[in-house]
């Protein structure tokens, strides 16, 4: 602060009967501006309108050590230490080892085939590479989230694995949720997703009884989340309109000791459907809603 007078800041000498006002001003008006401050600090000052002033931002009190510390905390949304096996149904190359894939294997109810080639749409796009495209999607997504995320195949091997062995890389990793991924080959007119749960088996090598439950959950997690984010519907033609099918003639859910559903996104032999399973866009769609299923289901745990 500083004060303009004709006694300071003159290049005249002080003269001697000024002084006493000088100093009087000098101890004054510091005083009193330090006992304004203090009655502002306190009281709050007021505005020409008689309102209390409102704080500045810069007086605004500094940020607590919890409020500086929340970066550091686990994410809401974290799925570290969980597992996932996503299973991409059937093979692109199924086709080529007739042989291997028609090897019949026990699923404890019976014996099927190894695998399947699958189904395609009308123009030829085959149901293993949309069911590979989706995993791929699905795994991003759930790695993004911190979850250690699995693939029973990755176009990496010339056909399968079998049914056997894809319920097996499941129980091995003991995953917390597995989800095999297929598309149908209805007839034209039948549209719409629907997700496969395990039914009870307790039979030769197949015991499903402590799965069911949970496996129940994850499904209809799937289900209501997939039908939110590909805005489609439950299927018209299995399961009664809850997109929910439960079976037990599957060799990859009664073989699996861990909760495992599968999901067909819809059908590649309708028309309509077929133009969503051929979309990048749509897959992405099918991916999100799987993968919210699966947190959810996961974060019940």
């Amino acid at each position: 602060m500083s004060y303009a007078g004709p006694e300071f800041g003159s290049p005249q000498p002080r003269r001697p009967r000024r002084r006493p006002l000088a100093v009087a001003l000098a101890v004054l008006v510091p005083g009193a501006l330090l006992g304004w401050l203090v009655y502002a600090g306190v009281s709050g000052a007021a505005d020409n309108d008689g309102r209390a002033a409102a704080a500045s931002p810069r007086a605004s009190a500094p940020p607590t050590a919890s409020s500086t510390t929340v970066e550091d905390k686990k994410p809401l949304g974290s799925l570290r230490g969980k597992v996932v096996v996503i299973d991409p149904g059937h093979n692109l190359t199924n086709f080529r080892h007739p042989a291997e894939i028609n090897r019949k294997v026990d699923i404890g109810t019976n014996r099927k085939e190894c695998d399947t080639t699958g189904t395609s749409t009308n123009s030829g796009y085959a149901e293993a590479k949309f069911s590979l495209d989706v995993a791929h999607r699905l795994r991003t997504l759930l790695e993004r989230q911190g979850a250690t995320v699995k693939l029973t195949q990755d176009a990496d091997r010339p056909y399968g694995p079998c049914v056997d062995e894809r319920a097996r890389i499941g129980n091995r990793a003991k995953a917390d949720a597995v989800v095999s991924i297929h598309a149908d080959g209805a007839g034209a007119g039948q549209r719409g997703y629907h997700v496969i749960l395990p039914g009870r088996v307790h039979h030769g090598i197949a015991d499903t009884r402590r799965i069911v439950a949970p496996s129940a959950e994850l499904g209809k997690l799937i289900a209501t989340d997939f039908r939110h984010a590909t805005n489609t519907r439950p299927s018209n033609y299995i399961g009664h309109g809850t997109g929910l099918d439960t079976r037990t003639d599957l060799g990859g859910l009664n073989l699996s000791k861990v909760p495992k559903v599968f999901i067909e996104c819809g059908n590649m032999r309708d028309s309509k459907d077929a133009a969503l399973l051929t979309s990048g866009a749509w897959r992405q769609k099918a991916a999100q809603g799987i993968s919210e299923g699966i947190v959810s289901f996961l974060h019940g745990r």
